[in-house]
């Protein structure tokens, strides 16, 4: 078949899906100048179609479309309103860290005001920026923010980030261009107004730390993010109504400039102390309801506790401690399933049969 019968053949097809895309447009609320940008994209393919051109471009021009019509440009949730429930939430994830948890809801008395006054145009809180070591519960201080508030979190992860085009997007020259972490993180949560936590601001590569420090900032300042462009989107996004938590194990390797717009919240270390009560009232239930089983199918003897906790005595955090339990857990779960017992106290002398 030559080339002229193969553009016939394919034309009806194009054609068809030149419609779908003038229709998945017409669909929802874009702003005015990106919804006529996009359409003349599409008329521009349309005549490329008609006239034998290659089709290459319909692809780009479908995955641009359908990012555009996916992103929340007007969709805003609204904001749980009260303090107490915060502390509960706050309480219910944290064992001790007072004075984190005082901060925290400092920070969410002054969102809580800005939102009730009418008066208030310009929304900015805060953006907090978690420093500790690994298990000190800095993630779960974004979780239970978000919890409070009732926003959807959603995650950017920074270790091993290698390109500020991985946050900023790709022109779409290609056919394998696609929009930044900030955009996608918008479609997922489906918001524009969600706790984005920027996790492990300190383990980017450090080759393009400068650039990725770059749109940080972009991010960060109250000043630029309302006009926020992805290069991909080529359209600016207003990110005015995120709540940015960042974190990180330490400040060295972060900009300056990057830390003048986060307000740090050191995380102390737990004693072994709280160490024992975390376990008990966090970490055994929480593997348990994973794990299916309940709370007196599996026990730890008191006495055990210290034991579990003395040897990580130098580890800040409760990463390892949760690690043993899941085992200790795991271990007790394929006895019961083994048809070995139906329930089963951890103690000094059967220890051995379920550590790790």
């Amino acid at each position: 078949m030559d080339t002229s019968s193969a553009n016939q053949t394919n034309q009806p097809n194009s054609l068809s899906e030149i419609d779908k895309l003038k229709q998945q447009l017409q669909s929802v609320q874009l702003p005015t100048y990106l919804y006529e940008k996009a359409m003349e994209q599409i008329e521009r393919i349309n005549l490329t179609i008609k006239y034998g051109g290659n089709l290459a471009q319909l692809d780009i021009t479908a995955k641009y479309v359908d990012w555009i019509t996916h992103l929340p440009w007007n969709t805003i949730s609204q904001d749980t309103f009260d303090i107490n429930k915060a502390k509960e939430y706050l309480d219910k994830n944290h064992f001790g860290l007072e004075k984190v948890k005082e901060m925290i809801l400092e920070y969410l008395s002054v969102i809580i005001l800005q939102k009730k006054d009418p008066n208030n145009t310009s929304f900015h809180a805060p953006n907090l920026f978690f420093v500790g070591l690994a298990g000190t519960g800095k993630t779960t201080f974004a979780l239970s923010i978000a919890e409070a508030l009732g926003r959807k979190l959603v995650r950017i992860p920074f270790g091993g980030l290698s390109s500020s085009s991985d946050l900023r997007g790709q022109s779409k020259t290609s056919p394998e261009a696609e929009p930044g972490m900030i955009m996608k993180a918008l479609r997922r949560a489906g918001t524009k107004n969600p706790v984005i936590l920027l996790d492990e601001l300190d383990r980017c590569t450090p080759e393009s730390r400068s650039s990725i420090m770059g749109v940080l900032i972009e991010l960060l300042d109250p000043g630029q993010n309302a006009t926020y462009t992805d290069y991909f989107i080529d359209y600016p996004f207003d990110l005015s109504q995120i709540l940015f938590v960042a974190t990180a194990n330490n400040t060295s390797a972060i900009a300056s400039a990057v830390l003048d717009r986060l307000e740090v919240i050191q995380m102390p270390s737990y004693n072994d102390a709280e160490k024992i009560e975390i376990g008990k009232r966090f970490v055994l239930p929480k593997f348990l309801k994973e794990t299916g089983l309940s709370a007196n199918q599996i026990t730890i003897d008191d006495a055990m506790w210290e034991k579990l906790v003395r040897p990580l005595g130098f580890e800040p955090g409760i990463r390892s401690l949760e690690r043993e339990i899941e085992m200790i857990v795991r271990k007790a779960a394929f006895q019961i399933v083994s048809g070995k017992g139906t329930n089963f106290t951890i103690t000094e002398g059967n220890y051995r049969e379920f550590a790790p």
